[in-house]
């Protein structure tokens, strides 16, 4: 038999979750969501591959924005979507979801006639299957005839290729016709019919999960040893018994007289936030060790500390932790008993699940402000013109980039709204200011609060805030200012952006091979770990490397640097460059004036065009990415 290519694919249902934000009122009463995909079998994809696992997934989509949003997601995520495809009729499932208390947690299901409720026979891929370790299928898709048809086509289609599958019991009675819509949280309802329909798939399977209501659904017995052992008369699957936060037993043989005498794992008590979507992530713990061979109590103990991250936080598979975030908590646990509230967690999480990855990057920086206001008011230009020349900056830009991965724009939302607009439609790299321009002692341009304000940005968008310090300043006024950093960062947290931290020290202070360093490592001390950092040329490599050193001690999740330029003329950028290439965290550079200061004047004096403007920006900043990348294939 051949080697598999991937470990898992997964069959079933795949929805758009959107979570109500309010935590502790009803569903009614929630006034915003968080949106993130959703779908037993889904999350379990998703929960796998950020475990490490080679995962894809068979479902269905609808043609229009969430159908692209699960495909998009997913192929983030490293699950492969080869089995993904669109309904052209249907929509994408939709499922509205809340904490009410401890205990209560409405949801309702948009499903009829959703687009992964037509995954019929015809949409299963054998030779897809036949790549893959082994199957999962999950209960809700054994509950209609065109689903249940589709997922015993691809059971027949892993047992053909001698792959194993997995069951999810997975049991939503009002998914199986049994309460209405209203009751999207009920857990359990008993039903001779449904439980003989399970049945007749049990003999296939090689592992079976539930909690204790879904192991009483199969085994048609609310008694829990009784169902257990009306399973095992029916398949030779090892079961794994979900018992919420007394954890899961596993019974790979005969069922034994007692529950506790089957194989467990270390448990680990935590505050429970959220129970929906945990499952998907014991299983996706689960199945790490199953799937490569490791020790059912090793599984367990896997299963356990995935689900504890997912009942602790308030979303499903956005959640799930990494593989450096699960080492991480065996190895050093958690003071916390909110996981949630783990500031070290958070951090790994957050780097490890960061979109995109940028090895190199190439930006044009046009967020100026007060400079583009002086120069307009000095050539007595209308104001309003500067926005439109800030859409030829975008322009130029996207022209260098050509839609390679790699190149940016700073660019603010004030003076440059519609550029904003051109270069997300370009697919650059989107970092914008928060600082109100020049203030020192730091200031916000947006006001105070930055969190609600920055929830009206796209979740691509970058937050960037410049503070000119000195490690010579009054040390009221290095508190006021590390406050206000640390602030916008807890602020960029609560949002979900990004944030980059550009530090000018020259302005203000003599500039020493230690300075940088310093100013950094008082930042990291005080609890500030920004994605990004844009520093301005350094006295040389020994500078560099005391940088390097700082950044990499103090956080080796950082994104890396971009080298600012100060107006310097492009001659000195490249000497710059070439010093700062000498550090491996310098990932690229975020230049201005130097770019497009000549070009801003001729055009708002009138005095040349758009196209000359956009050719004269394009042919600088081309020079300089140019550069960038001959010195970074240069070793």
């Amino acid at each position: 038999m051949a080697e598999p290519a991937l470990d898992l694919v997964t069959l079933g249902r795949s929805s758009v979750d959107l979570y109500g934000q309010q935590v502790g009122g009803r569903l009614e009463d929630i006034g915003s969501f968080a949106k993130a995909v959703g779908g037993c079998p889904t999350n379990i994809a998703i929960g796998g591959a950020r475990l490490g696992l080679r995962t894809a997934v068979i479902t269905r989509v609808g043609d229009e924005h969430m159908g692209r949003f699960i495909r998009e997601q997913l192929a983030r995520e490293g699950v492969d979507t080869t089995g993904v495809t669109t309904d052209p009729v249907r929509l994408t499932a939709l499922v509205l979801l809340a904490v009410q208390d401890d205990s209560r947690f409405p949801l309702i299901f948009y499903r009829e006639n959703c687009a992964d409720m037509a995954l019929g026979p015809e949409a299963i891929d054998a030779a897809l299957i036949a790549r893959a370790g082994a199957l999962l299928i999950s209960g809700t898709h054994l509950s209609t005839p065109v689903v249940d048809a589709g997922s015993r086509a691809a059971v027949a289609a892993a047992c053909a290729a001698g792959r194993r599958v997995i069951l999810d019991i997975d049991y939503r009675p009002n998914l199986w016709g049994l309460a209405g819509h209203g009751a999207g949280e009920e857990r359990f309802i008993e039903n001779d019919r449904i439980s003989r329909h399970l049945q007749t798939l049990l003999p296939d399977c090689d592992l079976i999960v539930g909690t204790e209501e879904e192991i009483s659904i199969a085994g048609g017995s609310t008694d829990t040893p009784a169902a257990l052992r009306r399973i095992r008369t029916l398949s030779a699957a090892t079961i794994v018994l979900k018992r919420g936060p007394m954890g899961c037993v596993v019974f790979p043989g005969p069922i034994p007289d007692s529950l506790d005498d089957g194989v467990r794992g270390a448990g680990f008590p935590i505050e429970v936030y959220n129970v929906l979507g945990a499952g998907d992530a014991f299983m996706a713990g689960f199945l790490r060790g199953w799937l490569r061979g490791e020790a059912l109590e090793t599984c367990c103990t896997w299963a356990n500390a995935c689900g504890a991250f997912a009942v602790s936080r308030l979303l499903c598979s956005p959640e799930y932790p990494t593989w450096p975030e699960l080492q991480h908590f065996l190895t050093q646990g958690s003071r916390h008993h909110a996981l949630r509230l783990d500031p070290a967690l958070a951090h790994i999480h957050r780097a490890t699940t960061r979109r995109g990855d940028y090895p190199s990057l190439c930006a044009l920086a046009i967020d100026h402000r007060l400079q583009l206001e002086e120069m307009a008011a000095r050539l007595n230009a209308e104001p309003s013109r500067i926005g439109a020349f800030k859409r030829l900056a975008v322009t130029a830009a996207a022209r260098v980039g050509a839609g390679r991965p790699g190149y940016g724009m700073l660019l603010d939302g004030r003076l440059g709204r519609s550029a904003l607009f051109d270069a997300e439609r370009a697919g650059l790299w989107i970092a914008r200011p928060a600082e109100r321009p020049g203030s020192r002692p730091l200031a916000f341009e947006q006001g105070r609060d930055m969190a609600g304000h920055l929830l009206e940005w796209p979740v691509t968008h970058v937050a960037k805030v410049l503070c000119f310090t000195h490690p010579d300043d009054d040390p009221a006024l290095t508190a006021a200012q590390d406050e206000k950093l640390l602030a916008l960062q807890e602020a960029c947290r609560l949002a979900g952006r990004e944030l980059l931290v550009e530090i000018i020290a020259s302005r203000h202070g003599a500039l020493a091979d230690t300075t940088a360093a310093a100013i950094l490592g008082r930042l990291y001390r005080a609890g500030l770990k920004p994605d990004w950092w844009k520093l301005e040329p350094q006295p040389g490599a020994t500078a560099w490397r005391a940088v390097g050193a700082t950044i990499a001690e103090a956080d080796p999740y950082c994104r890396g640097i971009l080298l600012l330029g100060l107006e310097a003329p492009e001659e000195a950028l490249e000497t710059a460059m070439a010093e700062a290439a000498t550090c491996p965290l310098v990932r690229g550079f975020a230049i201005g004036r130097t770019i497009f200061a000549e070009a801003a004047e001729a055009w708002l004096a009138g005095r040349i065009d758009d196209g000359a403007a956009i050719a004269d920006m394009a042919a600088r900043f081309g020079r300089l990415a140019a550069f960038w990348h001959r010195i970074r294939a240069a070793g």
